[in-house]
């Protein structure tokens, strides 16, 4: 028997029969995932695979329980999640469904869950796909070579392909990531570099622990970049990310970026509340650009201006673009 179990798109059918009652089945079609449990805090360690486009993570979720109830119900799309993996407070789910039309995994347990805080603990993977959604892979031009990185765009419930969450805005929870990549990588998250490791050809990166943020403003981006960087008299870093050779091109935005960090401020009386924002430009994106907190992705053509080549519009697109994500922030 395959100890996996997946959550893939699945052609429509007819409707199922009504479920029974303290089934599985009676969470589905329901337009909002239950209230009865909620995430806290995610400590996600992802490993994606650039060469095979592939991508194996682990998620361990503090969740805290509110009424009484045998089941966890959370978003999973597009993922394998190895069933083995699955504990809840060193319990393991008696079932484990998903409902790929809903795109919700249901785990049921024997008996009912204890009120309060306990954590959900699963190994899963998946695949870097090419659709510019969840996380995906967009292709660029490294040394004369073809090259894939990997990106995340999850606005707005796309965070469900890359791990099981709660993917919904009102389920903010804090993050802490860990990313293992090639060690000649760049690999990018919300928040700063707490510390990284090295073993031969692999680097493991730890990453600050975010503040409270909802799932589709998670973001992570792996390859070869290059950036050009300036400090904020309130000792904030600010930086924008190209591909390797293109960085001069990152100029205006980075000062577009910067006045506009000191004009919100003063308009709104708040300051940034990250230790650093940075910007980078990305060949394949489905939008103009996108605003996750602290690494805000954006279309090359939305960031990037050439004194010698680009137009005047253009100039003006890229400043009100990066005026407007840098707002959300």
């Amino acid at each position: 028997m395959n100890a996996n179990v997946k959550a893939a798109a699945a052609p429509r059918r007819a409707p199922p029969p009504p479920a029974v009652a303290g089934s599985p089945g009676q969470f589905r079609g329901q337009v909002r995932l239950p209230r009865f449990a909620a995430p806290r805090r995610y400590e996600l360690r992802l490993r994606p695979d650039l060469v095979a486009c592939t991508f194996t993570g682990t998620a361990s979720v503090a969740v805290a329980v509110s009424a009484p109830t045998r089941f966890l119900v959370l978003n999973a799309a597009d993922l394998s999640v190895d069933r083995a993996s699955i504990r809840f407070r060193d319990l393991a789910p008696k079932e484990v469904v998903f409902f790929a039309d809903d795109e919700i995994l249901v785990l049921g347990f024997a008996r009912e869950l204890p009120l309060g805080e306990g954590i959900l603990n699963m190994k899963f993977n998946g695949t870097l796909n090419d659709q510019m959604r969840g996380f995906y892979r967009s292709k660029y031009q490294y040394k004369g070579k073809t090259m894939n990185m990997a990106v995340t765009q999850f606005e707005a419930v796309d965070a469900r392909r890359c791990f099981p969450c709660w993917d919904e805005p009102a389920f903010k929870a804090k993050f802490k990531l860990t990313l293992e990549v090639p060690s000649e990588l760049v690999a990018l998250s919300n928040m700063p570099v707490a510390d990284q490791t090295f073993a031969g050809p692999t680097k493991t990166v730890y990453y600050e622990e975010s503040p409270l943020m909802s799932t589709y403003l998670v973001a992570i981006v792996v390859g070869f970049f290059e950036y050009i960087e300036h400090v904020t008299s309130e000792g904030t870093k600010v930086r924008v990310y190209t591909q390797v050779g293109k960085s001069y091109q990152g100029k205006f935005a980075l000062q577009v970026g910067l006045k506009s960090l000191a004009f919100y401020k003063d308009y709104f009386g708040t300051p940034y509340p990250l230790p650093k924002l940075d910007m980078i430009a990305i060949p394949d994106f489905a939008t103009e650009a996108m605003e996750n907190y602290g690494l805000v992705t954006f279309r090359e053509g939305a960031l990037l201006f050439d004194e010698q080549s680009s137009s005047v519009s253009s100039k003006q697109s890229v400043a009100i673009t990066v005026a407007h994500e840098v707002a959300h922030q």
